[in-house]
Order: structure tokens, then C-alpha cells, then sequence
């Protein structure tokens, strides 16, 4: 039985209707083609509050992996850590450290990302990825060798 994911896309622009939401299909395409089972991208706008209020909805559907794009950078509005630490019960600072590493292979830009990743229970793991197309698909790589023994352990597994 695969593991459910879900996709969060943090976006002003394109909870407006006013850019197309590029980030957020592919994550949800490359999660498929890793064999979790995901729905379509749920678009909210910028801010922590609104990044909380999605966060604990989807925490609430269901144990799974949840992947949030966009607002992680420095800009006035880039909120979604604040959010997510909101709802974490414990972070998992590795993850967002090795995201950051890779994301230098494509850009030295990688090190202003603010994103998190970490446990709220009872189930879910949230890895937060910035909205480029370029982080989101060297993020979904990483995320897609750790997140299903991570999720296993959440479940009660075995140490493999």
C-alpha cells in the first residue's frame, strides 16, 4: 500500500488566480512517479497564519507525507516556516540542511532558504521546499528516499 502525500503551494499570486501554479503539479507529479498516492495541490496565499490553518487540515486527513512549495526566501510575505514550526512537534533539522546542500548543485541562492522539516503527530512528516521548479524537483529526490522510512517509523516500524 503506497504512502498518501499531499502538496501545499504557499503563493499570493497564484491563490489570486494571477500566476499559474507551476511548483506545486510537480511535486505532486514526481510524488506519484515515487509511488505515493497524491491528490491535486491545495493553493493558499502568503503568511504564517494561513500556512498554519492548511498545515493542521491536512495534518487532520490523515497520517502521510505533506510538501509545502513557496514562500521559504526573505521577501516581507515569505512566512511558511514560521507556519510550519506552528505545527511541528519535533523538527528534523537534518532534512532542511541536506535540502539546502543539494539545492547549491543549482544555485548558491539554496542557503537563503528558511525551510523546515519535521513531525506533527500523530503521523504526518512536513518538509518545506521553495517554489522554484528547479528546488522542488532536486527536493522531491530527497524527500522521496527518506520520507517512506521516516513514515514507517511513525507508524510503529522497525529500525531498518
Amino acid at each position: 500500500m503506497p504512502h498518501h502525500a499531499r502538496v501545499l503551494t504557499v503563493s499570493d499570486r497564484s491563490a489570486a488566480g494571477l500566476r499559474e501554479d507551476r511548483g506545486g503539479p510537480l511535486a505532486v507529479s514526481l510524488l506519484r512517479e515515487a509511488g505515493f498516492a497524491c491528490d491535486d495541490a491545495v493553493v493558499v496565499p502568503d503568511g504564517a497564519d494561513s500556512v498554519e490553518t492548511a498545515l493542521r487540515a491536512l495534518v487532520a486527513a490523515g497520517p502521510g507525507l505533506i510538501v509545502t512549495t513557496g514562500g521559504t526566501g526573505i521577501a516581507p510575505t515569505d512566512r511558511t516556516p514560521e507556519g510550519t514550526a506552528r505545527v511541528l512537534d519535533r523538527e528534523i533539522p537534518g532534512i532542511a540542511e541536506e535540502l539546502r546542500r543539494r539545492g547549491l548543485a543549482d544555485t548558491p541562492m539554496a542557503v537563503i532558504s528558511r525551510g523546515l522539516a519535521g513531525i506533527a503527530d500523530p503521523g504526518a512528516l512536513i518538509v518545506n521546499l521553495p517554489g522554484s521548479t528547479r528546488a522542488v524537483a532536486s527536493g522531491i529526490a530527497v524527500i522521496a528516499e527518506l520520507a517512506p522510512h521516516v513514515l514507517d517509523q511513525l507508524s510503529g516500524g522497525d529500525h531498518a
